[in-house]
């Protein structure tokens, strides 16, 4: 079976935990993307020289380019993006209040 890892969590009583939290998950985002672009630029570099070498024709390496890169684009907009703010939640909030839009469906929730 595989390892386990234990993560320990050293916090002092003037460092909010969930800020810590939130600081742990948006750097193993961004490293896990690092990997994603390195394992794009790799891949991809490696069936241009294919591509290149087997006499250029149609340069079909741009397929599997387009169709990675949407992915990629995506892990980064996931990555970079701002999440969600307290300010934007608050703002949504005060919206459905209001009866703004979307605000029916809010109310057929509950």
């Amino acid at each position: 079976m595989g390892s386990s890892v234990v993560e320990v969590i050293t916090v002092t009583e003037s460092e909010p935990v969930d800020l810590r939290e939130r600081a742990i998950v948006r750097l193993k985002k961004k490293r896990d993307f690092q990997a994603h672009l390195l394992a794009y630029l790799s891949v991809n570099a490696f069936l241009i020289a294919v591509w290149a070498i087997t006499g250029s024709g149609l340069f079909w390496p741009a397929f599997p380019m387009l169709g990675w890169g949407i992915g990629l684009f995506f892990h980064a907009w996931d990555t970079y993006s701002r999440g969600l703010s307290e300010q934007r939640i608050s703002r949504e909030m005060d919206r459905l209040r209001r009866g703004g839009p979307d605000a029916s469906a809010y109310a057929d929730e509950q």
